[in-house]
């Protein structure tokens, strides 16, 4: 019926089509890995002109499908394996991790049914069990595969609205929310990521229902500011539902005090989710697991396993204390998680998920665990936390480099501060910045810290070494004696 085999099937033509269509595609990756530049410098403004959407009412055919895709994304991305490319949390991929997408996508699994996803329902449902254990939780397997951080973070705090709510006799899932919530409050660092606003607002609570906490000199959530918030919130007659902890913010990489924030919160009977999406890759560590001590005593955790566990995007996870806390979200669909199913023992894990239609993103990390193993895993996670300590360390020999903040985990906030010269030192990193990335040569992080517009360097490749950062660090500096000397900056 269709000549160019459009549909991935068991005939021979579309296995052939498939087959020339995987390779061409892995030949073009291979060559563009090889390019020296970290980017192509395109500005948006030439991005837009560029590229046009102008589709062939008869189709162009896989093959010029693929040539198009090949000069106008590829050639153009951001290579974020480069030395260079430093700027955000967003890591290169594990070989296998691209092996692993290759057979999610191919299979196209769906995790909402285990009729949809036999084997990847059973070997999400594992993995799950597995990282309970790395956390400390008690044997079981609550929690699902997620989109990432943003997606965890939503789902601790509707838990935990849910269960303050069932506290009070009330149901969410069966009545909605109650009439005046502007006395319901959630508390978080000024560091916290803004997915806790984000979704409050998803939440039908709005912004004004967050409450910031302030923090340390290395930017974790302050004991003495929390117990003062929230003594201040019960004197005003308010009610607190929960306290989001951090486990690796995103500039500085801080770790709020778990365990004191736990027990604190246990006293009034506060629900704790942690937001780990980065430092949750501690619990893998050989060296800094320490760090993570009391996120057992977490009532939901988010993880991230597009960070410091080095898989593809996207692929993240959402832990829960406590496996009755599902009852508060779960509804049964006679055509995915039917009771008849449930009498049976069958695991329907759309029950889990805020998503009905789900990748099989478990099979990411399932597969790098075992290329890896655990030794190995440990080692490349450690590898940036350390990279980022000896940087620091050179960083601080450097006459016009200042070290904003020493490392916590695998991020370096450091800014270029000239010598004798009348210059306008915040718009003079921010140029940096924008310079290296416009040149194609570099991405560095430009952002704001105790009021210091600063650079960040976030170390999550594993192949960078010191040297590596150090022909950056010379590059940021011959970039700014370019930009002083044309004033730009004054």
């Amino acid at each position: 019926m269709f000549s160019s085999n459009p549909i991935l099937s068991a005939s021979a033509p579309s296995i052939e089509a498939y087959q020339q269509a995987i390779t061409q595609s892995s030949q073009a990756v291979a060559a563009w890995l090889q390019q020296p530049e970290m980017y192509q410098g395109k500005t948006v403004a030439e991005l837009r002109e560029r590229i046009r959407l102008d589709f062939n009412p008869q189709g162009l055919g896989n093959q010029a499908a693929i040539e198009r895709a090949i000069e106008y994304f590829l050639k153009d991305s951001l290579s974020v394996h480069h030395p260079q490319c430093v700027a955000h949390l967003h890591c290169p991929s594990l070989v296998v991790s691209q092996a692993a997408e290759v057979l999610i996508n191919a299979t196209n699994q769906s995790m909402d049914s285990w009729d949809q996803s036999p084997s990847a329902t059973i070997i999400e449902m594992k993995l799950i069990e597995w990282l309970r254990a790395r956390v400390g939780y008690q044997p079981g397997d609550a929690g699902v595969f997620t989109s990432g951080g943003t997606q965890s973070n939503l789902m601790g705090l509707m838990l935990a609205r849910d269960a303050f709510f069932a506290r009070q006799g009330h149901s969410v899932q069966q009545d909605g929310l109650p009439g005046n919530m502007k006395k319901v409050k959630v508390l978080c660092s000024e560091n916290a990521h803004f997915s806790v606003q984000k979704n409050m607002a998803l939440l039908g609570m709005g912004y004004q229902a967050v409450t910031l906490v302030k923090t340390d000199q290395f930017a974790r959530m302050d004991m003495q500011d929390l117990a003062e918030k929230v003594a201040q919130a019960h004197a005003r007659g308010e009610q607190i539902m929960a306290i989001v902890a951090t486990a690796g913010t995103t500039d500085a990489g801080a770790i709020d005090p778990l365990r004191a924030i736990a027990t604190l919160a246990a006293e009034h009977q506060i629900w704790v989710h942690v937001d780990a999406a980065w430092g949750g890759a501690l619990l893998l560590s050989e060296k800094y697991r320490d760090y993570l001590d009391g996120i057992d005593l977490m009532d939901s955790i988010t993880l991230d396993f597009h960070k410091q566990f080095f898989q593809t995007i996207s692929c993240g996870a959402f832990l829960l204390k406590e496996a009755r806390h599902y009852e508060l979200m779960r509804y049964q669909a006679a055509y995915l998680n039917s009771e008849f199913d449930e009498a049976q023992g069958v695991p329907n894990l759309v029950a889990k998920s805020l998503q009905t239609t789900r990748r099989f993103d478990a099979l990411k990390l399932w597969m790098g665990l075992e290329a890896l193993g655990q030794k190995q895993y440990a080692e490349i996670i450690d590898h940036g936390i350390t990279l980022a300590q000896q940087v620091a360390h050179y960083i601080t020999s450097q006459r016009e480099l200042e070290l904003v903040m020493a490392p916590q985990l695998a991020s370096v906030l450091f800014r270029y501060q000239p010598q004798n010269r009348e210059a306008n030192v915040a718009l003079l990193n921010q140029q940096i910045g924008d310079a290296l990335l416009a040149s194609g040569h570099a991405n560095v992080g430009v952002t704001e810290f105790a009021g210091v517009t600063c650079l960040k360097m976030t170390l999550l490749n594993p192949t960078v070494s010191l040297e590596d950062i150090k022909l950056l660090l010379a590059l940021v500096d011959r970039t700014a004696q370019q930009l002083l000397a044309g004033q730009d900056c004054a």
